[in-house]
């Protein structure tokens, strides 16, 4: 039974290592770690469930769709098919991978047990789905194909080089903070709850798809199309650890039974004679190959006057029926009998109603994945990916164990990482992790992943427009919020609040994702309302996302690599990259302008196409600048760009020159703070916050600063002010004109500038501010000038807010607690606020003990932990009291930990 847990420290965690990580147990993480196993490497194999049972192949596979059988198919052929299936968009060379070494694969499953169905001669039975190519092999036996590999994993000899953590979830890729390769993950026991933190000299990601991206139509969250546990895990980790991944547009969507959450398996269906039908008994597919342009003929189908849509097998023979019974109630999925059953179909006279599932990310069954080359390698050096979550469009099994045989190949060249972890990742990890359980009331992750999915059917889900795409960006963004704020309190709840993380994180990357790319293409797959013609002259490019240093999703076109097979539909353009950015949204808080007379719904032929307008390309000058920054530039070669007419041209080139920092840099920032473009001066305010332990403390730079204080822009006047204290660039008089400024930002920093020149006086006066964070801050800063006094506090003592009263109170504790603002203290020990109680006891600290001590033992039996705690602290100031000693020894047993903590101390 799950019992409540309690966070563990950071610590106390578990550590392990090995030359090669294989994150997820399931088709491709399992031949990777066999692979690599075989080559030498120490492997260590991490599955959050358990590895026998794992990945979608443990629910069944009917077959392989994309088998090369020498002499029935040829590699090149299905090269050709798949860019055509994927509208040119492919890498032929990690597409050929599958083509040239799937058979090969085959061989090789076929040596451990699994089984392919062979005609009579022992030749493989090898049959016909798509309208060209032969690349179906059936498999009878397909229940047991993970039943097989686990075998395998398990022999004696694997043994010794591939230890299995079943029960175990990463959740972020580690990184080496110099060079930026992959060292390790850190994750946690979905058991026990404990952290778990591994050095690794790869990492190799293998965690199957997000299918758990949309809702489906029956409600379920786990009644899923793909396997409910993928939750697109790895592509979170791989958007943290800062590989780019590609197609994330380009959605999943399949053909499903309705009301059941399995396929309509015509891969099955299809080679014993069943087809897709109308109501009528109309066949109406036109595509050759299972793609989104065959989902959208679907689509369509279905919401006209023809539909539903059945997958039709009344027609066949009762020996056909019968075996492919013996398929889909077995192998596909075991509870699929038992659904017709409680209906009252059965196939000889019932065809079987089908449906469209909820979208997902695939790359395995669309194009959405990690970027990978041909050798399974990401863009983050010594991390891979393989399976679903590599972005090899339309791989299927093969291709995940194909991808997973390159990857573990690759992998065990490396050697375990035996340095140092980053602390800070591994912190990130950890709050990631177990912040559900400092919540456990918090809204329940059901609840919250309900929510979230709703919100991907609503505005995500196609055919798409800026207008939602944008609502659905505004929305995951707002959700960010309830995410951090979901409880759990046993193991399997911090999973699945994990989980939702991934999930959110996936849903971003589809909707900027699907508003980067303005056109349609891949049929159902990205159509957008807005753009709704295909665009080979501007969009026959990978769009690739990353998250920036800055933390910023930001997209890249990728020109399409030279085709290794030609394609006559198709003529990729080359050319260099063309950086996108960030997307623009659509504006969306109003259904119009507020004070016009609604216009006129234009005519539909002439009507422009609404949504985001294509991105520009990048300006010239901006390409050469960011060339130029590799070269560490000086004032003279960045001038010119920072005076460009383009303010986008001039923001880099004030970040350039926060990055390279040449003589003379703080003047020219300074300048920089005055420019009429927004993004220029908050690069300016931001670069000068980042330099300032280094900037020279010139006369230039102070003037500067001096002027923006005059910027209509508060931000810049509060970076302004920033910049002068920590370069003792100001005055008294400067810094105390500031605090008449508008802006609670700006007066905020005057009073840290007049406590950092000892201005009393003048923080004195500040102490009527009609903003409560102004004057928490001159409470605060009284305390912390040179020769603190309780005196200029006596104005806050009796504020009207409490925040305030409770932080002039503590400051107390700094400036001296002569008996009559002892007396006070004591009296405020009994306020209504919990946070003027603490204040309280902490000003205490600094009272005589005569007074302080009998005051803050009561205090002990405050109801607020926090009270209580501080009157600890400051009763640990007066320990050399006897009364003191024995209310702390009272105190050791206090129901707060930290309480006993501290209390603890006075026996030292």
């Amino acid at each position: 039974m799950d019992t409540p847990l309690t966070v563990p420290d950071l610590a106390d965690a578990t550590e392990l290592s090995c030359d090669v990580l294989v994150i997820g147990g399931g088709t491709a993480g399992t031949m990777a770690a066999l692979t690599a196993a075989e080559r030498g490497a120490n492997v260590l194999l991490l599955e959050k469930a358990h590895v026998r049972h794992s990945g979608a192949l443990a629910m069944g596979m009917d077959g392989v769709n994309n088998a090369v059988v020498p002499g029935r198919a040829e590699p090149d052929d299905y090269v050709a098919e798949i860019t055509r299936a994927n509208d040119g968009l492919v890498d032929q060379s990690t597409v050929r991978q599958t083509a040239t070494r799937g058979f090969a694969m085959v061989r090789r499953l076929e040596s451990y047990g699994v089984k392919f169905e062979k005609d009579e001669h022992g030749e493989y039975a090898v049959r016909q789905v798509h309208r060209s190519g032969s690349y179906v092999l059936p498999m009878p036996e397909g229940k047991d194909v993970k039943k097989v590999l686990y075998r395998q994993l398990r022999r004696r000899e694997m043994r010794e080089r591939i230890r299995i953590e079943n029960r175990v979830m990463p959740v972020r890729v580690l990184i080496h903070p110099d060079d930026g390769r992959a060292v390790g993950a850190a994750g946690f026991h979905t058991r026990t709850g404990g952290f778990v933190v591994v050095r690794a000299g790869a990492v190799i990601l293998a965690t199957g798809p997000c299918g758990r991206l949309g809702l489906p139509a029956s409600g379920y969250l786990y009644g899923t199309y793909e396997n409910p546990t993928n939750a697109g895990d790895g592509y979170a980790m791989a958007y943290h650890a800062g590989a780019a991944l590609t197609g994330i547009e380009c959605f999943q969507i399949n053909p499903l039974i309705k009301d059941y959450n399995g396929p309509a398996c015509a891969y099955v269906a299809n080679p014993f004679g069943g087809y897709q039908v109308n109501r009528h008994g109309e066949r109406f597919v036109e595509s050759d190959y299972w793609s989104g342009q065959m989902m959208a003929e679907f689509a369509a189908e279905l919401a006209s006057d023809r539909g539903p849509v059945y997958l039709k097998l009344s027609h066949l023979p009762e020996e056909t029926i019968g075996a492919v019974e013996s398929i889909l109630h077995t192998t596909e999925r075991p509870t699929r009998g038992t659904f017709h059953e409680n209906r009252g179909h059965d196939y000889r006279t019932h065809d079987i109603e089908m449906h469209i599932s909820e979208i997902g990310l695939c790359g395995g069954h669309s194009a959405s994945g990690v970027r990978v080359d041909d050798r399974a390698r990401t863009t983050v050096p010594r991390l891979y990916a393989a399976g679903d979550l590599a972005s090899v469009p339309h791989n299927y099994m093969i291709g995940a164990f194909v991808f997973g045989d390159l990857a573990g190949e690759d992998a065990s060249r490396y050697r375990a990482y035996e340095g140092e972890l980053d602390r800070e990742q591994l912190a990130a990890a950890h709050e990631l992790v177990y912040r559900p359980l400092r919540n456990p009331d918090g809204p329940p992750q059901p609840q919250v992943e309900y929510k979230l999915r709703r919100f991907v059917n609503d505005y995500v889900a196609p055919p798409k427009t800026g207008a939602k795409l944008s609502l659905a960006v505004e929305a995951f963004d707002r959700m960010a919020t309830e995410i951090a704020g979901m409880g759990a309190r046993t193991a399997h709840e911090l999973m699945r609040c994990a989980e939702v993380s991934f999930i959110r994180d996936c849903a971003e990357m589809a909707a900027r994702a699907s508003l980067a790319r303005t056109e349609s293409r891949w049929g159902l797959y990205h159509e957008r309302l807005d753009h709704p013609e295909r665009d080979d002259t501007g969009w026959l490019h990978h769009l690739d996302l990353r998250k920036s240093p800055s933390g910023a999703m930001e997209f890249t076109a990728r020109p399409v690599e030279p085709y290794v097979v030609p394609v006559p539909e198709f003529s990729p353009p080359g050319g260099p990259e063309r950086l996108l950015g960030e997307v623009a949204l659509v504006p969306v808080a109003t259904a119009g302008a507020r004070d016009a007379v609604p216009a006129a719904r234009p005519a539909a032929v002439d009507a422009p196409a609404a949504g985001v307008p294509a991105p520009a390309p990048p300006h010239p000058r901006l390409l050469r600048l960011l060339s130029l920054v590799e070269d560490s530039p000086d004032l003279d070669a960045l001038g010119p760009y920072l005076a460009d007419a383009d303010p986008a041209v001039r923001a880099a080139a004030v970040t350039a020159l926060g990055e390279t920092a040449p003589a003379g840099t703080g003047p020219v920032l300074a300048a920089r703070l005055r420019d009429e473009a927004a993004p220029v001066r908050a690069a300016a305010a931001a670069a000068l916050r980042e330099l300032v332990e280094v900037l020279p403390a010139e006369p230039a730079l102070a003037a500067g600063l001096r002027e923006a204080l005059g910027v209509p822009d508060p931000a810049v006047r509060a970076a302004a002010l920033d910049v002068l204290r920590a370069l003792r660039l100001g005055d008294a008089g400067l810094y105390a004109g500031a605090l008449a400024d508008s802006s609670v930002e700006v007066r905020v920093q005057a009073v840290r500038a007049l406590v950092s020149v000892d201005a009393v006086g003048e923080l004195a006066r500040a102490a009527a501010d009609p903003a409560r964070e102004v004057r928490v801050a001159v409470a605060r800063g009284l305390a912390a000038v040179r020769n603190p006094a309780p005196e200029p506090l006596a104005p806050l003592l009796d504020d009207p807010d409490p925040l305030v009263r409770g932080a002039a109170l503590a400051a107390l504790a700094g400036t001296g607690c002569p008996p009559a603002y002892a007396a006070g203290a004591g009296a405020a020990l009994g306020d209504r606020a919990w946070q003027v109680r603490s204040g309280a006891a902490t000003a205490l600290r600094a009272a005589a003990p005569g007074l302080a001590v009998p005051a803050l033992a009561g205090a002990l039996a405050d109801p607020n932990a926090d009270v209580r705690k501080a009157a600890v602290l400051s009763l640990l100031a007066h320990r050399a009291e006897p009364a003191a000693r024995a209310a702390l020894a009272g105190a050791a047993d206090d129901a707060d930990a930290d309480v006993r903590a501290y209390a603890s101390r006075a026996a030292r």
